[in-house]
């Protein structure tokens, strides 16, 4: 089937439809997993407004403009998650010899590995962080431009690019050390963490790190920068609050070189 024109998109398109079909066949079940799904996004969100009850800036930032942030983090996440985040199993599809089953397949592996279990009761958490977007954009105050109105739109694209090459970078080092799955969520759900929140609320080497060494500063922060219209606190030039995009593509492109070099690296377990 994957011969034929057009073949390895249908292929793909019937391990979709076998998955929305095997999830939703209880709907009941189904329905309370999207509910139940939302939880953690909308924890993020709440933990930020119980902030602002005891404090009327957080960073130098005010409540209306560190929901841009938490808005962009938790969509790019959300959506980056449901879409590329059960690449994380890698190391029990290394352990159970499922990998090498995918790999005698005449299909590329990696998008065979996101469709094969693509969890779609996180769709509720992408659509609320969508939420939170448009609400925190529409109630900032911000004084529209053609190129804002573009990176409205492109910012949480790039947010999501990122954290989707995260997710494919780390799940790579599986290949050569299977107990990696700490290391794995550490930059994964430690950048969502971190993205919640401006980067002027950390310090040292720590937001030098996380924000500029690996590029967690361009998923939310600066955006919101350059859409709010503020000089960044830090004192780093205009230009950079537009980077996002020129970013999200560098990680993709070095989350594909290291995807691939762990593919041909790969040695089975013989399981």
């Amino acid at each position: 089937m994957a011969d034929r024109p057009g073949g390895t998109l249908t292929a793909y398109r019937a391990l979709l439809g076998a998955q929305a079909r095997s999830q939703t066949a209880y709907r009941a079940s189904f329905v309370v997993d999207l509910v139940g799904n939302v939880g953690a996004t909308v924890f993020d969100v709440l933990t930020v407004l119980v902030l602002f009850g005891v404090t009327r800036e957080l960073g130098g930032f005010t409540l209306r403009e560190t929901m841009v942030i938490v808005g962009l983090s938790a969509f790019a996440f959300a959506t980056a998650d449901l879409l590329v985040g059960n690449i994380e199993r890698i190391p029990r599809y290394v352990r159970t010899g499922l990998l090498d089953a995918v790999l005698l397949r005449p299909l590329g592996a990696l998008p065979q590995l996101l469709l094969m279990d693509l969890p779609l009761r996180k769709v509720s958490r992408a659509l609320f962080g969508l939420a939170v977007w448009v609400t925190a954009v529409a109630a900032a105050d911000i004084d529209w431009t053609p190129a804002r109105a573009v990176l409205a739109v492109a910012a949480p694209a790039a947010g999501v690019v990122f954290f989707g090459s995260v997710f494919v970078a780390t799940a790579t080092v599986s290949f050569f050390w299977i107990e990696s799955g700490e290391l794995a969520n550490s930059l994964t759900y430690g950048g969502r963490d971190f993205t919640s929140y401006p980067v002027t609320v950390y310090g040292g080497w720590f937001r030098a790190l996380f924000a500029y060494g690996l590029g967690f500063a361009f998923v939310s922060y600066h955006p919101a920068l350059a859409l709010l219209g503020r000089a960044d606190p830090l004192g780093l030039p205009q230009w950079v609050s537009w980077a996002a995009p020129g970013v999200a593509v560098v990680a993709a492109a070095l989350a594909a070189g290291a995807w691939r070099f762990g593919i041909r690296h790969y040695r089975s377990t013989g399981s």
